[in-house]
């Protein structure tokens, strides 16, 4: 039943088809009956009106509105004629509620023009004799007629108003589908690149303190074996917290699995800084570390933020420095924000390290400064110091301006 019901949608022409030339040998019938009783060219004028009339049946759903024109014209010959209602009519019904179940705004209120006007042009032009011998009766006659073809085009109207009112909720489906599609893609880039930044941070910082001291620790390995252990012994404190920090980044990446201990290591925030740059003076990079205002608590985005931010810059001084460098850090605690100051007194670094927002070849450190800075709607600016050094400052509000 289902497959029939397919093929009848697939063939829509043909099933008008099959109902025409239905409609036209019930009509041939009743033309044969009465043919006697009419004259030749009456008969054929009825037979040509037939036809018309079951073109329009087959081809309704194809051109809706050619086929209510010929549907007018047939009935305006009809009326002209003096052809009483037959068979053959009964596509006018059809024709009606096929255009008004149609997107052809113009042919639905034609076909309700006739819906009205047709009944009335027939009853007063065939209700002549015995059978009208009242007005009451007349109004009555002329209501009856004109009910079905009214309720045809209501009818085709409500099934034209439901099928928008499913295509609207179809298309709004599709459009959420696409917006979601859309959501997902920007929530996994910005996951990726936040992740990018991350390890960025961890690799740069951690490893470049392991190569300083490796350096350190071969330069002094005979003259000072105490200093060479020393400075092995933070290597190995420095790799597992390396360690540590890329198993937690890692586990972010994986779903319903936590890393030993039942729970992920927090973020840093601006707590670890005293920590951060005790590793750091420990590397062999003196800075000066103060804090300004009242310390109180922040948003932890604000915090790591500006963990990072710290983290970066020195690792920048002690790759870019040159040697005999010394750093400052700044925290200033604002009414409602955050200010974060470091700078240094070495070479510099070279101008297309930050001329181009850091994308120098080798990293991407001032660019994930940028990135990390923006996404807490706050401010970065970094370039050469007066006086020489390198000098980044950064303004992160308390409440995002996002």
């Amino acid at each position: 039943m289902q497959r029939l019901y397919d093929f009848f949608r697939r063939h829509p022409t043909g099933v008008d088809t099959f109902w025409a030339v239905l409609l036209f040998g019930f009509n041939s019938l009743e033309l044969v009956s009465s043919a006697t009783a009419h004259s030749g060219l009456n008969t054929a004028v009825k037979l040509c009106l037939a036809v018309s009339l079951c073109v329009v049946v087959a081809l309704r759903r194809k051109a809706p509105g050619k086929m209510l024109l010929l549907a007018v014209v047939a009935g305006t010959v009809q009326l002209a004629c003096n052809i009483p209602p037959n068979l053959s009519d009964f596509s006018m019904l059809v024709i009606i509620y096929t255009v008004a179940s149609g997107t052809q705004r113009w042919a639905s209120r034609v076909a309700l023009a006739g819906a009205l006007i047709g009944p009335v042009l027939s009853v007063v032009r065939f209700g002549n004799g015995p059978t009208l011998r009242s007005i009451p009766e007349a109004l009555f006659i002329t209501g009856l007629f004109t009910v079905p073809f009214v309720l045809a085009w209501v009818l085709g109207d409500s099934v034209r108003t439901r099928r928008a009112y499913w295509a609207q909720l179809e298309e709004k489906a599709a459009r959420l589908e696409k917006e979601r599609e859309t959501q997902s893609r920007i929530a996994v880039a910005a996951e990726r690149a936040r992740i990018a930044r991350e390890l960025h941070d961890v690799v740069a910082h951690n490893v470049s303190v392991m190569v300083v001291q490796a350096d350190g620790a071969a330069y002094v390995l005979e003259s000072a074996p105490e200093q060479a252990k020393q400075a092995l012994e933070t290597i190995s404190d420095t790799g597992r917290q390396a360690l540590a920090e890329m198993r937690r980044l890692l586990g972010v990446l994986r779903t319903g699995e936590q890393p030993e201990g039942g729970e992920y290591v927090p973020q840093p925030g601006v707590e670890q800084l005293a920590d951060l740059i005790d590793q750091v003076r420990g590397a062999g990079l003196p800075v000066d570390f103060r804090v300004a205002g009242e310390p109180r608590p922040l948003p932890s985005s604000v915090e790591l933020t500006a963990y990072r931010i710290v983290q970066e810059a020195l690792t920048n001084t002690r790759k870019h420095g040159g040697p005999d460098v010394g750093a400052t850090v700044r925290l200033s605690y604002q009414d409602a924000e955050l200010d974060l100051l470091v700078e240094d007194d070495g070479r510099g670094a070279q101008h297309e390290l930050y001329s181009g927002g850091g994308a120098d070849g080798l990293g991407h450190g001032l660019i994930g400064m940028r990135e990390r800075v923006g996404m807490v709607g706050g401010s970065l600016d970094a370039g050469p110091r007066p006086g020489g050094g390198f000098r980044i400052s950064a303004v992160l509000p308390l409440k995002s301006g996002r």
